[in-house]
């Protein structure tokens, strides 16, 4: 194989998983902590995402800038990494009262238990920065 082949798509590994305690109080029935499913995504994936969270703002003079919720962006950017457990599973949702896998996990998780999955997303996707730096990114 020549040093270009390795960068085909049919050589890459293209999706990568991994398991993850985001938190103590989801236990099987051994009582021992379950594992959430996270999975990488490509940077078309990621654009789609921060546009869905971005909207155009009336500037002065009647021009136009984009500007991204970066809180918006994060959550989605969080649900479309998680795998499992299915967030857009209705009957999970019903049972916390909740309609949307956005609002499923913000009343699933404490904030520290949600941060802590944020910031394992982010590290599976290679952003080297610091979180904050990610959602200073995302609203330019």
């Amino acid at each position: 194989m020549s040093e270009l082949q390795a960068f085909f798509a049919q050589n890459v590994k293209a999706d990568v998983t991994e398991n993850f305690i985001v938190s103590e109080r989801f236990k099987g029935q051994d009582g021992k902590p379950i594992p959430w499913k996270l999975r990488t995504m490509t940077e078309a994936e990621n654009e789609e995402i921060r546009k869905s969270a971005t909207t155009r703002v009336k500037q002065k003079r009647g021009t136009y800038a984009a500007e991204t919720n970066h809180n918006e962006y994060m959550v989605k950017l969080v649900v479309a990494s998680v795998v499992h457990p299915d967030l857009k599973n209705a009957e999970l949702q019903k049972s916390y009262g909740v309609m949307g896998a956005d609002m499923l996990l913000k009343e699933m998780l404490f904030p520290g238990e949600y941060g802590k999955l944020a910031g394992k997303v982010v590290e599976m996707n290679g952003f080297d920065e610091d979180i904050n730096d990610l959602m200073d990114e995302a609203k330019n």
